[in-house]
């Protein structure tokens, strides 16, 4: 090779690697608590084990040895633009840590059976890959922050039997000598977590290792699982751990104001608002209630109530929409698009951090054919396709989340913009319910410098109904903005005038 010629060799391949390198180079700040106490995070659950699985018989399980493959944090990178596209900025990560074997739930085991708290779940990691477990999710982390998705992580409540046979220093045990289950977890034992005057050091040293381990690997947060069966002093001292590594790390809480017992005999209950107290920034609230709701006044209760109790928070707190969650029926089969709908307009008109499951923005009803079927292999002690009907697959390698409801996706993407423009005037109004022709009718909205957003809607999904919603403040000076709507609805005197399929919603805007 010429000089001239291996010199523009070198050139080209310099200012090939240049982009590559600066990509390496690549630093994330987090800023998760702050968007999260601002309300401005929309969140999506998603399973690394089936996120991005391929399921060629539609079986809805992923057999490997016939060449479908499962979930990994590699193959989930593919994904990452996907979300975006949607509005979503942070990602729920259900636990990654390996799962229990013995006395397990499906052919993978539970996600919440831990069996080790500071290691990667081998599920979760391409083994053809030249990276190291830890190298593949410091990977998918660094390309979910390229995108701007934040990352949170889930952390077991309890542990596995496997741990338990290894370490019984770390559970309660009953009058008998015997590790304890809570409530009718049958492949799960409780963690000893101690006392509010005396931290059980051993299970803190568990906890700790994990928020450590998870920092290192760069989540900028943690979901902790079913939160009030441990102590306010234990949550306290290692959200102040975590603090000193990431003043920005966001705490999530599993817990609800109606929740009030422990989840075993033996356990501990702490209430929200002391792991609120204890440094926790949000909560679930009751929301995933609103099935039950048939009524306008129920909801508003709801409402009120929690959106009032918050401002009662020094520092300032926040709550997740948790209309749907991993625990909830799809809400596809429970209600129908409509109420799939609602739960989207709902959570951009409200002034708290969206949240969704991966395949609730499609209409999955996750179905899985050979659910609770004998499966030809499996890789724990039970040979059945375990799962809950209607709910995402958490104990088994299973098919991608998905749907083929454009109408929804498409209404998921507008809100998500929608709440975008609004969030300014439901941060700093008030949640003010509205009068309206109908019990089974809701109406609210929040109003702050001249404007203000509406939400009505029609709690009855077999009914349509003719709706009429008093405007205290509504003169004919005023803009009217519809922004979801089917039929343009008629103003007149202070009052508008609806026509509401059943379980409809509208969002109006008013300058």
């Amino acid at each position: 090779m010429n000089f001239i010629k291996k010199s523009a060799l070198v050139m080209c391949l310099t200012f090939v690697c240049l982009p590559a390198f600066s990509q390496d180079n690549f630093v994330w700040k987090n800023d998760l608590r702050t968007k999260f106490l601002n309300n401005e995070t929309v969140i999506m659950e998603v399973n690394i084990r089936s996120f991005n699985s391929q399921d060629i018989d539609g079986d809805g399980f992923i057999q490997q040895e016939q060449g479908e493959v499962r979930g990994t944090f590699l193959n989930a990178i593919d994904r990452l633009d996907e979300l975006k596209n949607l509005g979503v900025n942070t990602l729920h990560v259900l636990p990654i840590t390996p799962t229990g074997k013995r006395k397990a739930l499906g052919t993978a085991g539970s996600l919440y059976a831990a069996a080790d708290f500071a290691s990667i779940n081998e599920d979760l990691i391409d083994k053809n890959s030249d990276l190291s477990a830890d190298e593949q999710v410091k990977e998918f982390v660094k390309q979910a922050h390229k995108r701007g998705i934040r990352l949170i992580v889930d952390v077991p409540a309890c542990g596995s039997y496997d741990l338990y046979l290894q370490r019984p220093d770390l559970f309660v045990s009953s009058s008998a000598g015997d590790p304890v289950l809570p409530e009718d977890w049958t492949d799960v034992r409780l963690l000893a977590t101690g006392t509010e005057d005396k931290i059980d050091t051993n299970v803190y040293g568990l906890y700790k290792d994990f928020v450590k381990y998870v920092i290192n690997l760069g989540f900028d947060g943690i979901r902790a699982d079913v939160a009030h069966c441990k102590t306010k002093a234990f949550w306290k001292e290692l959200i102040e751990y975590s603090r000193k590594k990431d003043p920005e790390f966001m705490w999530l809480a599993e817990s609800s104001e109606i929740w009030n017992a422990p989840i075993a005999q033996q356990a501990v209950y702490t209430p929200y608002d002391e792991l609120l107290n204890a440094g926790f920034d949000g909560y679930y609230g009751s929301f995933f209630n609103l099935k039950n709701w048939e009524h306008a006044k129920d909801l508003y209760n709801n409402f009120s109530a929690v959106f009032s109790d918050l401002k009662n928070f020094t520092p300032k707190k926040s709550v997740i929409g948790s209309f749907t969650t991993h625990d909830e029926v799809s809400p596809i089969l429970q209600k129908g698009e409509a109420f799939s709908d609602m739960i989207i307009w709902l959570n951009a008109t409200l002034p708290l951090n969206s949240y969704f499951v991966d395949g609730f923005q499609t209409g999955d009803n996750y179905n899985y054919p050979m659910g609770n079927k004998t499966a030809p292999a499996s890789n724990t002690d039970d040979d059945i396709y375990f799962t809950h009907r209607g709910k995402i697959d958490i104990f088994n390698l299973s098919r991608k989340p998905g749907g083929n409801n454009k109408e929804l996706r498409n209404d998921f993407i507008l809100a998500n913009d929608v709440k975008k423009s609004v969030l300014s005037t439901l941060n700093n109004g008030t949640f003010t319910p509205l009068k309206t022709n109908h019990s089974r009718v809701f109406a609210y909205s929040f109003g702050v410098d001249k404007k203000a957003v509406v939400t009505i809607g029609n709690l009855d999904f077999s009914k349509d109904v003719k709706a009429v919603v008093k405007l205290p403040k509504y003169t004919k000076k005023n803009e009217l903005l519809p922004i979801k709507i089917t039929d343009m609805p008629k103003l007149k005197h202070g009052k508008i005038y609806a026509n509401l399929k059943a379980g409809e919603t509208i969002v109006l805007i008013f300058k």
